[in-house]
């Protein structure tokens, strides 16, 4: 994870030699190890280029880096497969040295093209006066972009500034594809162009509608004086995933699917599926992918390799390199079992549960206890525990999350005993949330501005930044997570039917209809989700990484046609992603594989700290007002 950033100028007036101090406060929170800045000036234009590093895989390798040739390279990415390199290589100067290489525009759009992993880029080409920039496919990595001074001066940003003066001004870069501008020209002209190299689907004919059509979104986001423009070779990059596919079954097909309305939420049905051999077959392939895709998510980093396995001594005070955001639900039930497959067996993972209290804060409260009174979570379904909780209780036990967070814990432990799971219980109170979103989150979230990009954004910025406790044999010890790593389950429930919009759209229009909703989904997440969550969780200087939106993981899915991922004519708790749930039991869950889904919002409660009465698509007030308090408070935070 990186913070990257190139302020340019087009005018002598507008030149400078330093970042604005709260956006270079921003960027190294996002990367702790390194900083540097790298100036260009050209008679017509300057360029300053400011990396910040959080130290990962290989050799620390402070950015920018420059060639001989002038060139500079700003990496904010992992490659976790598509080109050669070896493990224990930085993957910033393997792509440097893959892109200076290239001979022509061609060469940087089939380089791209092969990249397996999350990724934004900013490269000067000295000899050209090109600057590339732009964000993979899903836009799991953030890059923003403001135009200003009617077009003397533009800025590209892994995150904006906090200064409410400018802070409105800044927009997602669109992960359409790769962006290029002619840095002289523009000087010159003074009218700022960008040229799009777009994605496409080898397969698809329509091409050229889909660029125009995305040319036009683009183009309407912009300051007047800004132009999108098709590049004229018509080059572009491979989508890196299979189209979905959009077959619809047969109608014998079809009725049996509706007449499956009355088969209980059990284990036991989820087992029946599985006697069919072809089912089984495709469920394994699906843990096969999963599981990989987990693999190269948790071994690419540095570990004490110099600790000897199961002594106790060292045990004690070994660390977690990687971290869950953990609700006990489904999607990181999964992630965590997979990841305890790969990671060593003698370190710790630390789960991240986030509760927010409307009262004071709550101490965690002892499982042996209290729980001992309460029935076992595991034999009632979560749709059960709503209607049963007191609401306004301040207690954490009336968290959903930290309910089936406690009861995932003990499925774990039962899955592997000997592994170590920190169950970081992250308890928020409203004072504390007011505080953090106005001086330190608010800016993270922009320019997304709605109520449900408050709620989520704070609630995975409290929950990754791991403040919390650990309940140890009826002792409470406080707790920071320090892993570097934290794997999110974002991606599962956009591929498989898991919201209940999914659940209407199928109602009314069918499957193609729920088809046509899965697409969308994958298309528009970069700018619902990824460049969010990826700002809020890197600004502790922690790496967000999204096993579901594995490239290969996509594309197995893709594969699939629809009912073979699920089936929304079974109650809820089975019918929504039905293949992750018999994944699940495959890989020896219990009473997770049948928790409905809950969106963050309402699980951690978030949702319910201040008003009750918005909508989550309104505009939220909260964060229209950026703090202007002093960077002194920061500094010492």
């Amino acid at each position: 994870m990186c913070g990257i950033c190139c302020s340019v100028s087009f005018s002598a007036e507008h030149f400078s030699k330093n970042l604005e101090e709260d956006l270079l406060y921003s960027l190294q929170r996002r990367g702790p190890n390194s900083g540097k800045q790298v100036l260009k000036s050209d008679v017509n234009y300057q360029c300053l280029f400011s990396g910040h590093v959080l130290h990962l895989r290989g050799v620390l390798t402070a950015q920018p880096v420059e060639d001989e040739r002038g060139n500079v390279f700003l990496w904010n990415g992992e490659v976790f497969s598509g080109i050669k390199f070896e493990a224990e290589e930085n993957d910033t100067q393997i792509m440097f040295n893959y892109l200076s290489s290239c001979m022509d525009e061609s060469d940087i759009l089939s380089l791209f093209s092969e990249v397996r992993g999350p990724w934004s880029f900013i490269y000067y080409q000295a000899s050209t006066h090109y600057l590339w920039f732009g964000r993979d496919f899903f836009g799991r990595r953030s890059l923003l972009w403001h135009f200003s001074n009617l077009g003397k001066s533009f800025c590209l940003s892994s995150v904006g500034s906090q200064k409410s003066t400018v802070a409105n001004q800044w927009q997602e870069v669109p992960a359409s594809g790769i962006f290029r501008i002619d840095l002289k020209s523009t000087a010159i002209s003074r009218c700022v162009i960008l040229k799009l190299y777009p994605w496409k689907s080898v397969s698809k004919e329509n091409v050229i509608d889909e660029c125009v059509n995305r040319l036009s979104q683009i183009s309407a986001d912009l300051p007047t004086f800004v132009s999108v423009i098709a590049n004229e070779a018509k080059l572009y990059l491979k989508k890196p995933i299979v189209p979905l596919n959009m077959i619809l079954p047969q109608a014998t097909l079809e009725t049996q699917c509706r007449n499956t309305s009355n088969i209980p939420p059990t284990r036991e049905t989820l087992q029946v599926f599985l006697t069919d051999g072809h089912t089984k077959k495709v469920v394994q392939q699906f843990i096969d992918v999963l599981s990989l895709a987990v693999k190269r998510r948790v071994l690419y980093l540095h570990r004490d390799e110099n600790l000897i396995p199961n002594e106790v001594s060292k045990l004690c005070n070994r660390k977690a390199n990687v971290a869950i955001l953990f609700s006990g639900g489904i999607d990181s039930m999964v992630i965590a079992t997979l990841a305890d497959c790969h990671i060593p067996l003698d370190e710790p993972i630390d789960l991240l549960n986030v509760a927010f209290m409307s009262k004071d804060k709550i101490s965690p409260t002892s499982f042996n206890k209290k729980r001992s009174k309460q029935k076992n979570y595991c034999e009632i379904l979560s749709e059960e525990f709503s209607k049963n909780v007191a609401v306004n209780s301040p207690d954490d036990d009336n968290v959903p999350d930290r309910v089936t967070g406690r009861a995932g814990l003990k499925e774990l432990q039962a899955v592997n005993p000997s592994r170590i799971w920190n169950f970081v219980e992250i308890n928020v109170t409203l004072e504390e949330l007011q505080k953090l979103r106005r001086t330190q989150i608010c800016h993270l979230i922009q320019p997304l501005d709605t109520v449900l990009d408050d709620s989520i954004g704070c609630a995975v910025w409290f929950a990754s930044r791991g403040t919390g406790c650990l309940v140890i044999q009826d002792e409470i010890k406080s707790y920071q997570s320090n892993a570097k790593i934290i794997l999110t389950g974002i991606g599962a429930d956009e591929q498989l039917a898991g919201y209940s919009r999914h659940r209407v759209r199928f109602q009314t229009l069918g499957l193609e209809g729920l088809n046509e909703e899965i697409a969308m989904e994958l298309d528009r997440i970069s700018s619902r989700n990824l460049g969010r969550d990826d700002r809020v969780i890197a600004d502790h200087g922690k790496e967000a990484r999204f096993p579901f939106l594995d490239e290969n993981v996509v594309s197995f899915l893709n594969s699939l046609p629809i009912w073979e991922k699920a089936n929304l004519t079974l109650p809820r708790g089975i019918g929504e992603k039905l293949i992750l749930r018999l994944a699940a039991v495959e890989l020896g869950l219990t009473a997770s594989a049948l928790l409905p889904k809950r969106a963050m919002q309402f699980g951690s409660r978030i949702a319910k700290m201040e008003k009750n009465n918005e909508k989550a698509s309104d505009k939220c007030d909260r964060l229209q007002t950026i703090s202007s308090e002093n960077l002194s408070f920061k500094k010492g935070d």
